[in-house]
């Protein structure tokens, strides 16, 4: 300690200052202490302290200068927190209302274009209506008549039948050209380009393209075919050979797209990870079960949500390859809504068999979530 202290407190000094407050007590014309009187008040102490110099009881402080520190009214300082606060709680405030402004537009957009129309149709369901007469209330009774309803019912199975058809032939060619242009080749840039084009086509020219290539007269393939003395089938006149041929067309032009989510999802997978197993010597195909196929569950947890719900809803390939037939063999549950609803001019039915769509689609699509919900981490920390 330095120095003497009234009273039963003292103020500890750093000792690497002592020598300076010396001096300091020197220049101002006293061998002493130079005491500082605080009234009870805390002192603010502006050397390096080491210890506590605070207290109630301290009467006077040696080679120390003190400052005395007045209390603020209790007034002042709640005015001085509750200001900040207001601040903050506006600006929040002003935020708040800005997202609301800049999401306005897509929320209109959103309400306008898909949740009243989804109401509509659940509310036009329970009538009859063929657009001539005012709507008359039937109640339940379309989605009654639908159990008896063959066209319908062969509507539903083509449809799962084409999307048995297309799904896993889509995704699998998908992730095998996603794996091939992951690689190091040349010219994958180009081919990446290629594969994505029949996507970028309309799908009616396409529609009208192909039926050209599969007609059983004139038709490219069969032409192709007789050169080496085969006969060619009947491609879109049997009912047989129709829903193949028009699923066929449906993974040409998608799976190039397809492909591109695949890529994605390689290329975001550590490169770590095939290094360390490389070391351990594991084989390509367990690499490709061991890391690349976990790692890749959500990107198929997207390709399959975003394929199997263009598959239910496929329209304009169906309607100009083979406009339903033959023999209805084509006609899927969508193409069934548009015959209902405009051929025989029953929206109400046609209607229902919307709402009957849009529940498969939504089961369906959360089974997917839920099998895909499981995701694989691999933490490098």
């Amino acid at each position: 300690m330095v120095g003497g202290v009234a009273g039963r407190d003292r103020c500890r000094v750093d000792l690497s200052v002592r020598s300076d407050l010396r001096s300091r007590g020197r220049q101002r014309g006293s061998r002493g202490p130079v005491p500082g009187r605080i009234d009870g008040n805390r002192c603010l102490v502006k050397a390096a302290l080491t210890g506590p110099f605070v207290s109630p009881n301290i009467q006077s402080c040696h080679f120390v200068d003190v400052i005395r520190r007045e209390e603020a009214p209790v007034a002042d300082r709640r005015t001085d927190t509750a200001a900040p606060a207001a601040s903050a709680r506006r600006r929040r405030q002003g935020g708040t209302a800005t997202a609301y402004a800049l999401l306005a537009p897509s929320l209109v957009g959103f309400a306008v274009f898909l949740v009243l129309p989804i109401l509509a149709v659940l509310v036009l369901s329970l009538f009859e209506w063929n657009f001539l007469t005012d709507p008359e209330f039937v109640g339940l009774r379309n989605y009654r008549d639908l159990a008896g309803d063959d066209r319908a019912l062969q509507s539903i199975g083509n449809t799962f039948y084409y999307v048995l058809l297309n799904i896993p032939a889509q995704t699998v060619l998908a992730l095998l050209l996603a794996l091939a242009l992951n690689s190091k080749i040349k010219g994958r840039n180009a081919f990446r380009v290629v594969y994505v084009l029949p996507w970028m086509a309309m799908p009616v020219a396409l529609g009208v393209i192909w039926r050209w290539v599969f007609d059983p007269v004139n038709g490219g393939l069969n032409r192709f075919l007789g050169l080496f003395g085969v006969d060619g089938a009947s491609w879109l006149n049997d009912t047989a050979w129709a829903m193949p041929v028009v699923a066929s067309v449906n993974v040409w032009q998608y799976t190039g797209y397809t492909m591109l989510f695949f890529l994605a999802g390689l290329q975001a997978i550590p490169a770590e990870l095939y290094e360390a197993a490389d070391v351990d010597g594991a084989s390509r195909t367990h690499r490709f079960f061991a890391i690349t196929l976990p790692l890749l569950r959500p990107a198929m947890l997207f390709v399959l949500v975003t394929s199997v719900i263009g598959s239910f809803q496929v329209f304009d390939t169906i309607h100009v390859m083979t406009a339903g037939g033959p023999a209805g063999s084509t006609a899927t549950l969508n193409y069934q809504i548009y015959l209902e609803s405009f051929t025989q001019r029953s929206a109400g039915y046609g209607s229902m068999l919307a709402v009957v769509l849009f529940a498969v689609i939504a089961a369906i699509t959360l089974l997917q979530v839920l099998l895909f919900r499981k995701r694989t981490v691999y933490d490098f920390s």
